[in-house]
């Protein structure tokens, strides 16, 4: 009869004893521990990388204006050429105890949002058009890829010539620079449909009238909201170029009369105005991209 082998160590019992137990034991080094699971693990992984995030993007910023301070203070730099944030701050509040600031701010938003309503929608259209059809992609691509290569600043001469220096040159001026981000963006989203889809559509037997808004405009949108983005962060950099032609008022006007009085510390408080709003606007188009979006997974890298 074959007796089956065991280690030795494994089952040594004493004679008339009970075998031992792996019961862990007060003092004993076995003890069971409970380990984290996989999903607390990864909540307690993204908590920390959202703290992180937030300390980064808060961090970095305040640790620039605080070295700005010292440099200022230890007279490393001109208060001249580069005033410290307090006296920035107190210019700030300067303009706006006078209400010079609110009203400015409200007139360069308006010619920022007109110029982008104009401009993102002719881009808008244009993408639809050229993407849809191919010969909407042989009538207007063409011309757009052309002009795209023009730097907007050396369309204002131009726009001057036919608008005067009114409002009607600075809105051109920002409609010039929306066009072409909408348009690329667009037409890549709608020439980037998965054409298995197109396929599937034809096999359920859609018109093509279904499967352009049941399909391809759905599947564009992420495109085309990238488009409304970046054309909107666009609008703002035009804004300031838009602003210099003869401006009476808005943010523009009161940096030319801060850079006609020497002021360095409005000048510096102007383009702050300027970071603040393209950040603004920044978020809310994110805010947009996620309503409308609800569906898009999000991923990142650990």
């Amino acid at each position: 009869m074959n007796v089956p082998r065991y280690p030795s160590a494994a089952l040594r019992l004493d004679a008339g004893a009970s075998p031992k137990r792996d019961d862990p034991r007060p003092g004993d080094a076995r003890a069971l521990v409970d380990l984290p699971t996989r999903e607390a693990a990864q909540a307690t992984g993204l908590k920390r990388s959202a703290l992180r995030s937030r300390g980064l993007r808060i961090g970095v910023p305040l640790a620039l204006i605080v070295l700005w301070q010292l440099a200022s203070s230890l007279q490393l730099v001109t208060p001249e050429t580069l005033p410290p944030p307090t006296v920035i701050v107190a210019a700030l509040k300067e303009l706006i105890a006078d209400g010079e600031l609110q009203s400015a701010i409200g007139v360069s938003l308006v010619r920022a949002a007109t110029g982008l309503a104009i401009g993102g929608g002719i881009g808008l259209l244009a993408g639809l058009f050229a993407g849809l059809w191919r010969v909407g992609e042989e009538i207007v691509d063409a011309p757009l890829q052309m002009l795209r290569t023009i730097p907007f600043i050396a369309l204002i001469p131009l726009f001057i010539t036919w608008f005067g220096i009114g409002e009607g040159a600075k809105v051109a001026v920002i409609l010039a620079a929306t066009i072409f981000p909408m348009y690329l963006n667009t037409y890549a989203g709608v020439r980037g449909v998965d054409p298995k889809l197109l396929e599937a559509a034809r096999v359920f037997g859609l018109s093509s009238r279904q499967v352009a808004l049941r399909i391809i405009l759905p599947t564009a949108l992420p495109s085309i909201l990238v488009g409304v983005r970046y054309a909107s962060a666009v609008a703002l950099l035009a804004l300031v170029v838009a602003e210099q032609i003869n401006a009476q008022n808005g943010i523009g006007y009161i940096l030319v009369n801060a850079n006609q009085n020497q002021r360095a510390d409005i000048i510096i408080a102007g383009i702050l105005v300027y970071a603040a709003l393209g950040i603004v606007t920044d978020l809310v188009m994110r805010a947009l991209e996620h309503l409308a979006l609800p569906w898009r997974p999000r991923f990142e890298l650990a």
